[in-house]
């Protein structure tokens, strides 16, 4: 949530984040109830003030009588306007938390994904000789998709994934651990898009597919409930992707500033209901309820926070450059980046079978905005400050094998392998 002496200070600047992000937040509302909880604290303190100066006039010999009253009197007073207090401090938590976080300077206005911007395109659409076809059509041809028998088992939205695309998601896996973990080729991704940060390796992790209801909260990813998976009875969820549980892992705890940035890879298979996406990629495996991703999380220092931000879209950019897939990059407007980021950015790969271009990564910058929420610091000298977090796709893994089959697919059906690729999958040359 944002720091309430800056939305004291820049009200109109947080009016505006309201209304471009399509937001429905009371800030009216807000304001009042932090004047009211203000009032409250200082009266509470002046009775305390009170509370003290009448103990220790009552040390010296017997008390009078008027004392011992207003004693009483202070004792009653406070336990109503601490009550008071309580009321309104939850009152203002709530309202607070639905105010969003403030666009950076460079997001498009805009109230729909339509109003995205396109600010470069890499590599041509692919061509063939041939009609190109689906990823579905290739995999339920070879054996490697199966929906029928997963519906029969779990239900619409869920798929049996085998065979040589089992291979392919865990040769991807691979590439990306290996690519992440290693210093050299960060620094390389730095030199090659000019980024100034660290090229301080990723920690590989395989986090929990659950998280609690509060700290889910806390991420701000909780909503739209909808979407989400609850496990009856329990104050726990199924996360619906690794930074989830990667952002929320060091809540209520201190960094020591030199440690920065930490950076996670997270593996995990997440999980969402896609409420309100009915009829869409229905017969492929886009929008299942069930997916694998490998997730980029970073905690930095705040002047660092942007730099990151940058820096995870390079190796974005990397990646889908060594699979050597055409692809555009977005830059989403203020309705798309979502109620806690301050910028978003995305990346589209091309899609011959489906002529078009379809979202594979995205990129969040958050600033201090989750932070706050999870009380997650850093301590530089004698000061503590609230860290920056930033999450980023490394791939969407059924993404995108789905754009590697549609773009390195053959006449005869067979899908070639990307040359990044071939010494996972042991040198072989088609799938």
């Amino acid at each position: 949530m944002l720091d309430i002496n800056f939305v004291r200070k820049n009200r109109d600047v947080v009016e505006a984040a309201i209304r471009n992000k399509g937001c429905e937040a009371d800030l009216d509302g807000v304001l009042k109830l932090d004047e009211g909880r203000k009032e409250l604290g200082q009266k509470i303190d002046e009775l305390r003030r009170e509370r003290n100066e009448i103990a220790n006039k009552m040390k010296n010999g017997k008390p009078e009588q008027a004392l011992i009253d207003r004693g009483k009197q202070i004792k009653m007073e406070l336990m109503k306007y601490e009550g008071d207090l309580d009321g309104v401090e939850r009152d203002y938590l709530r309202e607070l938390k639905l105010v969003p976080n403030v666009p950076w300077a460079d997001v498009p206005v805009g109230l729909s994904e339509e109003e995205n911007v396109v600010s470069e395109v890499v590599g041509e659409p692919t061509k063939f000789e041939f009609e190109a076809k689906n990823h579905y059509e290739i995999g339920v041809a070879r054996g490697w998709i199966d929906k029928e028998r997963a519906a029969k088992v779990a239900g619409a939205r869920f798929a049996y994934v085998k065979g040589e695309m089992v291979k392919l998601q865990m040769a991807m896996m691979s590439f990306v651990i290996d690519a992440l973990t290693d210093e050299a080729t960060l620094k390389e991704i730095c030199e090659k898009y000019d980024m100034k940060v660290q090229p301080k390796p990723f920690v590989p992790v395989l986090p929990p597919y659950m998280i609690r209801t509060e700290l889910y909260d806390a991420m701000d990813r909780l909503e739209p409930r909808e979407d989400r998976y609850k496990v009856e009875g329990e104050e726990l969820w199924l996360q619906g992707s690794a930074e989830h549980v990667l952002g929320s892992m060091h809540a209520d705890e201190v960094f020591a500033a030199e440690d920065l940035p930490v950076r996670y890879l997270g593996y995990a298979t997440s999980f969402r209901q896609e409420a309100g996406t009915y009829g869409k990629d229905m017969e492929g495996i886009i929008r299942l309820h069930q997916f694998d991703k490998l997730e980029m999380e970073s905690f930095t220092a705040g002047e660092d926070g942007l730099s990151e931000h940058l820096f995870f879209v390079a190796i974005q950019r990397w990646l889908m450059d060594k699979l050597e897939l055409p692809y555009r990059v977005l830059a989403k407007c203020t309705w798309d980046i979502g109620k806690p980021n301050a910028r978003g950015i995305d990346i589209e790969a091309w899609l011959p079978g489906q002529g078009k271009y379809r979202e594979t990564h995205t990129a969040d910058y958050m600033t201090d905005y989750q932070a706050r929420r999870l009380n997650t610091r850093c301590k530089r000298g004698d000061k503590m400050e609230f860290v920056h977090t930033n999450d980023a796709t490394a791939f969407a893994l059924g993404r995108a094998m789905v754009a590697i089959i549609e773009n390195y697919q053959t006449a005869e059906g067979q899908v070639r392998v990307p040359e990044v690729l071939k010494k996972y999958l042991g040198g072989r040359e088609v799938l």
